[in-house]
């Protein structure tokens, strides 16, 4: 099995810095065990205008079999004699590019130490694979697969089908390819995607997909796996087909991309499960919160019914009085909204989504989504996504809940919630609730100025509400009405407050998100989401 990594210098850049980055000497060749043979490294040529570094890596067939108890390729048993005659010790695969993992790993973390801010700098490679197979496995395979791996990274490729046999040339191509890669690009980049696309390209993997393949593949791919167009395949052959890995994994990747598009932190973005224990002494979730609802002080009589419960019972009432069959439930937490709708045989289609791929598991664990019949898997979906970005996903649906939602995000960031929802989905009707500040004074173990959750970012008085609703309808052409849920207290009012919104024509709406664009733009809101708030308009 062999790879050749050649560059080109000049008398300022010299080529020869490659041993540099390889962190292996030009002048020796070098010898180093792998878990499956032994891997030699040495240079072929080195000098100021050009340089190569090769690595030849020696499997034993009879030890890779023993360590596989007697598994063939991809850990399927196979025909005795395939067990040990077989393409591993000669095509690059997993083998090839766990070696690549263990001789050049300083290399790949893009150090080196000898010479500082070499490393960062992006220096022309050429990379040559003389045997790579390329198999389709359902997907169409050969050099077709290894330009769509390679070229959208910025990779010239060169990949030429071997024959069966030079001397039978109508017995046709086999699945294997002669590639050669050239681009612009630095050496650690190019080993990382070499790391992961290899066992892509094979379909297979020599040892067992665990876990933490996972945490592998978003290490090596991180930078460039979230943005290629191939994600889902690289992810899904990577981790053997695994379903349970591949949409861990995919669901992390979107998870990244949605708090660097936020500016934050995924653990920030990724809070929707609370892991603290709630009392009624920190009140520091939403649930908590609810409880307390129904303990405003402690000589009234504790209530039966939660505020969570009432919340639900009146945004259904609500869903049913505008008649809506096919509900988006934005912000959907860990799926309690959705299972309610499900109960409802009026309700034909519910899309829950949420930005935290934690609380999206916990829903469908809750849901039972795996063990649903396939009518009533049909009528469910859950999916990630941010609520501050348009969404064609959204679109088309006969009213949204945002239940607790709005208070969660920063005010400089409402307006883009708003285009999102009102001005670029336009439900038939959309109900949002909203904690009533006013009612917490209500609470005798909330401290005075303190929110319910400490993750909310503000909470409404009723006439901000009110305010906020009526510009929203205005805005938007949706008419509005306010009203009270919870324990009604005849000087705060109720804990929470819900507004019923109903799109009053398409036209209407369609007219006032063109007006709204602009103020959308006005609000801090990301070029790429104002873009995006333009086209929605102008469609």
């Amino acid at each position: 099995m062999f790879i050749s990594i050649s560059t080109t210098g000049t008398a300022e850049r010299p080529a020869s810095d490659l041993g540099f980055l390889l962190h292996k000497h030009p002048d020796k060749v070098q010898r180093f065990s792998t878990s499956h043979g032994v891997a030699h490294v040495f240079y072929p040529e080195t000098g100021t205008e050009s340089c190569t570094a090769a690595m030849l890596l020696d499997v034993d067939p009879i030890a890779l079999v023993r360590k596989g108890r007697g598994k063939g390729r991809g850990g399927s048993p196979d025909f005795a004699l395939a067990q040990y005659v077989n393409d591993r010790p000669y095509a690059a695969s997993s083998l090839l590019a766990v070696a690549l993992r263990t001789v050049f790993r300083t290399a790949m973390k893009g150090v080196c130490e000898q010479r500082p801010g070499l490393a960062e700098q992006s220096r022309p490679l050429r990379i040559a694979l003389p045997a790579v197979p390329a198999n389709g496995a359902g997907e169409e395979g050969g050099s077709a697969m290894v330009r769509r791996l390679f070229e959208p990274l910025g990779w010239q490729v060169v990949a030429t089908a071997i024959p069966l046999d030079e001397a039978f040339p109508e017995w046709g191509d086999s699945r294997y390819v002669r590639v050669e890669l050239s681009a612009e690009v630095r050496l650690a980049d190019a080993l990382q995607q070499l790391y992961v696309l290899l066992p892509v390209l094979d379909g297979a993997k020599h040892y067992w997909v665990a876990p933490d393949e996972v945490d592998k593949l978003l290490a090596a791919g991180e930078g460039w796996l979230g943005a290629h167009p191939e994600l889902a395949l690289i992810t899904r052959r990577y981790l053997a087909r695994r379903w349970s890995l591949t949409r861990a994994a995919l669901e992390r990747l979107e998870l990244a991309r949605l708090a660097e598009a936020d500016d934050r932190e995924a653990e920030e973005v990724d809070n929707a499960v609370d892991d603290t224990p709630d009392t009624d002494d920190t009140p520091h979730t939403d649930e908590a919160a609810d409880q307390r609802a129904d303990h405003p002080t402690a000589d009234q009589e504790p209530k039966t019914v939660s505020l969570g419960v009432r919340r639900r019972e009146a945004i259904l009432a609500a869903l049913t009085e505008v008649g809506a069959a096919r509900v988006l439930d934005l912000g959907c937490g860990q799926g309690e909204l959705v299972e309610a709708l499900l109960k409802d045989v009026r309700v034909t289609e519910v899309l829950g989504v949420d930005v935290s791929s934690r609380a999206l598991t916990a829903a469908a664990r809750k849901l039972r989504l795996d063990r649903m019949s396939e009518r009533q898997a049909a009528r469910v979906r859950l999916v990630q996504g941010a609520l501050t970005y348009t969404d064609d996903r959204l679109k088309g649906y006969d009213a949204a809940v945002l239940s607790e939602v709005i208070e969660h995000l920063d005010l400089p960031r409402l307006p883009a919630l708003e285009y999102a929802v009102f001005g670029a989905a336009q439900p038939g009707a959309v109900v949002v609730t909203t904690p009533n500040v006013e009612y917490n004074v209500r609470w005798e173990t909330l401290p005075a100025g303190q929110v319910r959750h400490s993750d909310h970012r503000f909470e409404w008085t009723r006439s901000e509400f009110l305010a906020w609703a009526e510009r929203i309808a205005a805005d938007y052409g949706y008419s509005v009405t306010v009203r009270p849920v919870g324990p009604l207290d005849g000087e705060v009012g109720a804990p929470t407050q819900l507004a019923l919104f109903r799109r009053t024509s398409a036209a209407a709406a369609a007219a006032a998100a063109a007006v709204s664009t602009a103020s959308v733009s006005e609000a801090a809101v990301s070029t790429a989401s104002a873009s995006e708030a333009t086209e929605g308009s102008a469609a």
